[in-house]
C-alpha cells in the first residue's frame, strides 16, 4: 500500500492576511501545514495501518509520501508533516510556478505522482477537502482528471476493501446537503477527506525529534518534465482582477439599558435590516 498525500502550506489563519500585485502575501515563517491536509495524512496513515493488521501487507511494508508545492518555507509544512510519522517528503519548488491556479496546481501535483509511481506504484493519492487559504475544493477533482483516475470526494468515513476478482475497492461515506451517500471506486484513486473524517494523532516526542533532520526531496519543474508554461501566472486559467483591504470594523454602539433595553434592540434590528 503505497499513498501519496498532496498538502499545502498556507498562511496561519491567526495572522492578518493580506494581497500584493493580486497574489496572497506569504510570508516566510508565518505559514503552517493546511489544518484540512492534517485529517488526509490520518487517513493515509490509518490505511496502511489497518493493512499491515490484516496482513495483506508485510509489517515493514506500506509507504505514506507527502508532497507539497511550495517554496523552501513550505519546508514548516512537510517538518509536520513528518511529526506526525508520514515516510516521506517531497517538496516541488521552482520560480515559474509563482501564481499558479488551481488547474497548474493539479497539473504539477498529478506530474510529482506519476514520478513517485515511476519508482513503484502508487495506490491511492489522498488530500483535505479545502486548503484555507483559497477555500476552492476543486483540486481533487482535478487531480483526478489529470491523473485519469476516479476521484472519491468529501469522505467522512473511508473504508478498505476487496471485489469480486480481489480488486482492491475503496468506500467511503459522505453527507451532502442532508443526504448521505455511500460511494465506491477500484484502487488507485483519489480520494479527499472532510474534518469529520478522524482525528488527527498527536506527535509523539521521538517522532517531533526525528522531523528536525529528516531529508526532505526538492523538486523543480523540470525534474518533473514539465513546461514551465503550464502553471504559474503564464499558465493560470483564472485571474484575480482586483483585491480590496477589508474594512475597518465599525466602533460598536453601547446602549445603557434604562428599561427601554428591548425597544433599542428592536430598532437596531430594523434598522440594519435583520428582522
Amino acid at each position: 500500500m503505497r499513498i501519496v498525500v498532496a498538502a499545502k502550506y498556507v498562511p496561519d489563519i491567526a495572522t492578518e492576511r493580506g494581497f500584493q500585485d493580486r497574489r496572497v502575501v506569504r510570508d516566510p515563517g508565518e505559514g503552517t501545514l493546511n489544518e484540512l491536509d492534517e485529517n488526509a495524512i490520518e487517513a493515509a496513515l490509518r490505511l496502511v495501518e489497518a493493512e499491515r493488521e490484516s496482513g495483506r501487507i508485510g509489517p515493514d511494508d506500506g509507504e505514506v509520501i507527502v508532497v507539497t508545492m511550495a517554496g523552501p518555507d513550505g519546508d514548516v509544512a512537510l517538518r509536520k508533516a513528518f511529526q506526525l510519522g508520514v515516510d516521506r517528503g517531497i517538496r516541488v519548488s521552482d520560480d515559474a510556478l509563482a501564481g499558479s491556479d488551481y488547474f497548474g496546481t493539479a497539473a504539477v501535483l498529478a506530474a510529482a505522482v506519476r514520478r513517485i509511481g515511476e519508482q513503484a506504484p502508487v495506490d491511492l493519492v489522498v488530500t483535505g477537502m479545502a486548503a484555507l487559504d483559497g477555500l476552492g475544493s476543486v483540486v481533487p477533482t482535478l487531480l483526478g482528471a489529470e491523473l485519469g483516475l476516479p476521484v472519491l470526494n468529501l469522505a467522512k468515513k473511508v473504508e478498505l476493501g476487496s471485489g469480486d476478482d480481489a480488486e482492491r475497492v475503496l468506500t467511503i461515506t459522505r453527507e451532502i446537503d442532508g443526504v448521505t451517500e455511500r460511494l465506491s471506486g477500484p484502487l488507485p484513486a483519489v480520494l479527499s477527506v472532510t474534518d469529520a473524517a478522524n482525528q488527527p494523532r498527536f506527535p509523539g516526542f521521538k517522532l517531533i525529534m526525528a522531523a528536525r533532520t529528516k531529508e526532505i526531496e526538492a523538486w523543480s519543474l523540470a525534474d518533473l518534465g514539465l513546461d514551465p508554461a503550464v502553471a504559474g501566472t503564464a499558465g493560470a486559467r483564472t485571474e484575480t482582477l482586483s483585491a480590496t483591504p477589508r474594512p475597518e470594523r465599525a466602533e460598536p454602539e453601547i446602549v445603557t439599558d434604562k428599561g427601554e433595553g428591548g425597544v433599542a434592540l428592536a430598532d437596531f434590528l430594523i434598522r440594519n435590516d435583520l428582522v
